[in-house]
């Protein structure tokens, strides 16, 4: 069996223990659990922070506005999604309800921890050289606890356990509730962010790795 058979396969496995995971409240509210998706090999992995409405209801993530978004954002760097894997921290949508309609809300922290080993599973079996948070939300969990997207979008950081090199951008879903120039500069900060990536994915994995040790 080749590599990327056998990493399918894991992947596969661990998708299905995800289905049925009941380790946090969230299992009541939810439709679908949204698994990562994309290339088993990637090396360029983007993390969200959870399932939209529109995820929750087909069992894909970032297939609402934002994943529209976030497909423009990736082409204008000349990816797509199914050359890198694209997960969240949380597999299933985090709600409130007020009256007979769900709101999405941030997750709580013993659903994230709850949700972790999805993650981790992931995350070690693909073995990313860069990740890309989306959002604080992620980059709290991926990059450190007390990540401020407003001073630290952009950096690049080493000390990660999953990857050699990761970094926080935008949201694709909190651009969208920008308007005007706000919106116009946050989505081409988002495009710029992800072309450093890329350029950083790039270089020479030997030179990336040596920052760490």
């Amino acid at each position: 069996m080749d590599k990327k058979l056998s990493l399918y396969n894991q992947l596969e496995h661990i998708k299905q223990q995800s289905s049925v995971c009941t380790d946090c409240q969230l299992s009541n509210t939810r439709s679908n659990v949204v698994f990562g998706s994309g290339d088993v090999e990637a090396k360029f992995a983007v993390v969200g922070e959870g399932p939209s409405a529109a995820d929750n209801h087909i069992g894909f993530p970032f297939s609402g506005p934002a994943g529209n978004m976030l497909d423009e954002v990736l082409v204008a760097n000349g990816l797509t999604r199914s050359a890198i894997w694209l997960t969240n921290i949380i597999k299933c949508r985090a709600v409130s309800l007020k009256g007979p309609k769900q709101k999405n809300r941030l997750p709580k922290a013993s659903e994230i921890k709850a949700c972790s080993k999805w993650l981790h599973h992931e995350l070690t079996l693909i073995q990313p050289i860069v990740i890309l948070c989306l959002g604080a939300t992620a980059a709290k969990v991926i990059i450190h606890q007390r990540f401020r997207i407003t001073e630290e979008r952009g950096t690049w950081f080493t000390d990660s356990f999953y990857a050699p090199w990761t970094m926080a951008t935008y949201n694709p879903a909190y651009i969208l509730r920008q308007e005007g120039d706000s919106y116009s500069t946050m989505r081409q900060t988002v495009i710029d962010d992800i072309g450093n990536a890329v350029q950083r994915l790039n270089e020479p994995i030997e030179h990336s790795r040596t920052t760490l040790f």
